[in-house]
């Protein structure tokens, strides 16, 4: 994976890649964006959003309706 490794050092050098890496830290500075990514991280983790009591999880059913 050294030629991978190195077409991605070469790209970050060329100014294609540095007005990229200029793109994605603007956006990654905005806060709405910020919250987004923490989000993602935090899910990719394993500590993102998990179901409160009675809630089911993934996977998992959930109660059956109340009859009329």
């Amino acid at each position: 994976m050294a030629g991978l490794f190195g077409k991605v050092a070469r790209f970050a050098s060329s100014p294609q890649g540095r007005a990229a890496i200029g793109k994605a830290k603007t956006a990654a500075s905005d806060p709405r964006n910020r919250a987004k990514i923490d989000g993602l991280v935090g899910k990719v983790k394993g500590r993102g959003r998990r179901p409160g009591p009675g809630q089911p999880g993934p996977g998992q059913q959930g109660p059956p309706p109340p009859p009329h």
